[in-house]
This record gives C-alpha cells, structure tokens and sequence, in this order.
C-alpha cells in the first residue's frame, strides 16, 4: 500500500535514531510545501515541491497544516484500579504527597484499588486512555507497572500492557516497577520485599517476556540509592534495563546513580543537583522530565535549560498517573515545557519526539519522520512549531496518523 501525504505547509522533524543533546537538541529540519510518500505504513521518501510523478493508492491533503512526527510519551502510569480524587481535598489542606502516602493513601491505595480489579478491567480502562492519549496525537508511549506489589498483581499489571501492545493501534513500552513503594505486607520487612524484587520477581518478569526495563522510585521514605543501586543491578543481570525515578522531592543520590548503573533514563528530577546533571551527561542518559506532576503538585520545575546546557538530552512526558498527574494531555506538557522549562519550540519537538523514543530504546523505529521510520505523523491545527508552544487548553491534533493508518 503506497500513500503520500502532500501540500504539507510545514514539515518539522528532528532526524536520527540516537537522542539529542545540548544545541543538537533544537536542530530540526523544517521543509515547507512539503510531502511524505508511505509504503507499507514506512516512510519511503521526504521531500518538498512538486510531489512524486508516480500512482498512489491513497492521497492525503495535509491542507497547509503543520506536520510533524507523532508524539512519544516515555513515561506512564497507564495501568490501575480506581481513581484518587479524594486525596485532592487533603492536598487542599496543606498535605504533602509523602504525608499522605504516610497515611495509607497515594500508592498504596491505587495498589489497593489495582488489586481488587479484574485484569479485563484493567485492560478495557487502559485502552480507552490510550484512545485519548492517541486523540491528542501520541502514537507510541510507555507503561509502568507498580500499582501491585506483589507477584499476582505486578504480573496482571504487565499482561494488560503488553496485550494492549499487542491490540491497540499504539506501541506500547513495558517496564517493571515493582519498587514503587514497600507493600503494607513488608512494612516490617524492607530488606525482604528488597530480595523478593531481586530474586523473584525480577527473573519471572524476565522470563515471561513481560517488561524491557526496569524502575525504582529513589525517594526518601521510598527506596533509598544503595536499595535502587542493588536492584537495577539485577535487573540488568536479567536484561532489564534501568531507569530511575528521582529526585522528585529530595535528591538522595539517585540521578548520580545514572552514570553507575547505565540508565536509559531518570525521571522526574525536580530537584536535580549539579552532581547528577554531570552523571547524566557523561552517561548519555536521557532526562525524562514530567512538568504536568510539578504543576499539579505546585512543586518547582526541572532544571531543563541547566540540563540541556551540560549536554543531557531531554525528553517529556505526561506521568500520566491517578494521583500525582491525573492527566495524558502531552499537548499540555508541550506547553509547559516552553513555559515553565524554557524550552525553545524547536527543543520542545525533539523532547516529545525522538528524545522521548530515545528514553524507550525506540529511536530507530519512531521519533522523526525520515525514510525507514514506521509511519507515525500528526497533522496539526496549526500552521507552524510556535503555534503548538503557544496555544494552551485546545485540542490542535487534526489527524493522527500511526503506522501509515489514519486511527484519530
């Protein structure tokens, strides 16, 4: 099946299959009068001016709009049971998220929530936010486990991501995040929930297949960096490969632990010091930085400018989650990325882009629009990348195009 995609007003792409830091991360190409020609759901060709003199079995008038590739959320909590609205009037009254995971609630009450439901519940609930999140053009995103920290549940967990990776248009990354937090039936007992993770789980989730990398949340009052350390070491023992939340409240040492584990990615680092901004650049990791958590919770936001100053290639994401960021609206992120990191537009394209596929290990395959690269690609309501910046609480996404099938 041969597609093209014509009369393209502006075309704005990064290119590449590795991430991109420093001043390479607001290099982008930006064709006007553009065109993409499709085969079999693969970009075949690129270019601008007159379109190729040849049959296509579809045209698609792109009408002037703005196009770019589809976008990557690299960091979700897709999978849960139930919702915490409850907990809004708590914040409301002066508790912080640790107080309130103090108290029974947070993680603890979404794995609560996450237990009791079926694995089809879990999946139908799943794949209508997937659905949303593709309306708003995401084409490729990550999932956590974590909301189940035991063996029935994480499993549960990872079998509705990977078969919503299977039969939702959308591909879907897995990662194990048992070390969420320590199950009510460890509060005892760290270090055994610390040997459950390592020797149990991290082997089964690895021999079924069922997750690509793994995660902790190094957090104070979570899993301290010499816990996180020694458990994505067994991770990778297994062949999952790290990533770390941290820094998110207080910097306890996990972004320095980037450059010592070899992590993917760190996410959140709200409160990132020098020292882990350093491991990250000289491990190449990539910083997933989540601004919809931060103006949820009123927190400050990443140093995303100090970031990609030292050479940290920077992605965003939504976290998308029941408690700390109840939203998917990356389109929203996109916004406070320009706003709040000072993100230029064109660093802003490349961070939900190719850097965000770069934080899942997928920047060969998705990420930028250039020959061999699936089909993924938004049509936009706008007419250039200051426009998408700019524009904040509408839906400019006009056609969301995944593996050359229109399916938004």
């Amino acid at each position: 099946m041969k597609k093209l995609i014509r009369n393209i007003g502006m075309l704005a792409t990064p290119q590449g299959t590795a991430s991109k830091s420093g001043k390479a991360q607001g290099e982008i190409l930006q064709l006007a009068d553009a065109w993409i020609a499709v085969a079999d759901g693969m970009i075949d060709r690129v270019g601008s001016g007159p379109v190729p003199n040849e049959y296509f079995d579809e045209v698609i008038d792109a009408g002037g709009k703005l196009v770019t590739p589809g976008l990557v959320d690299a960091h979700t909590h897709l999978v849960f049971g139930g919702w915490r609205q409850n907990e809004l009037g708590m914040k409301l009254h002066g508790m912080g998220y640790l107080d309130i995971l103090a108290a029974g609630g947070g993680i603890l009450s979404t794995v609560k929530a996450t237990r009791a439901a079926s694995e089809e519940e879990l999946y139908k609930k799943a794949y209508d936010a997937l659905d949303e999140m593709s309306s708003l053009g995401v084409t490729t995103c990550e999932a956590k486990s974590g909301y189940g920290l035991d063996r029935e549940t994480e499993l549960k967990q990872l079998r509705v991501i990977r078969r919503l990776n299977e039969e939702h248009p959308m591909d879907v990354a897995a990662t194990y995040l048992g070390a969420h937090a320590v199950p009510n039936e460890y509060k005892d007992d760290r270090e055994g929930y610390v040997r459950f993770l390592c020797e149990e789980m991290i082997p089964e989730v690895a021999k079924e297949g069922l997750a690509q990398f793994c995660d902790v949340f190094c957090e104070k009052g979570v899993f301290t960096a010499a816990e996180t350390e020694r458990i994505l070491t067994a991770g990778r023992e297994y062949g999952l490969l790290p990533k770390i939340h941290a820094d998110e409240i207080e910097a306890i040492g996990g972004s320095e632990l980037t450059e010592k584990v070899g992590a993917v990615s760190a996410e959140h680092l709200i409160v990132c010091r020098q020292s882990g901004i350093d491991a990250m650049a000289k491990a190449g990791t990539v910083a997933c930085l989540l601004p919809a958590t931060s103006f949820y919770l009123g927190a400050t936001y990443a140093p995303a400018r100090a970031m990609i100053d030292a050479g940290v290639p920077v992605a965003v994401a939504s976290d998308f989650n029941p408690g700390s960021c109840p939203s998917l609206n990356l389109q929203l992120c996109m916004n406070l990325a320009c706003l709040k990191y000072r993100l230029t537009p064109e660093e802003m394209l490349t961070a939900v882009t190719l850097n965000g596929a770069a934080a899942i290990g997928m920047a060969d395959r998705v990420g930028s629009i250039e020959p061999g690269k699936q089909a993924d690609i938004v049509i936009w309501e706008a007419e250039d990348l200051n426009y998408l910046g700019y524009r904040m609480g509408s839906d400019l996404a006009a056609s969301v195009i995944k593996n050359g099938e229109e399916i938004w």
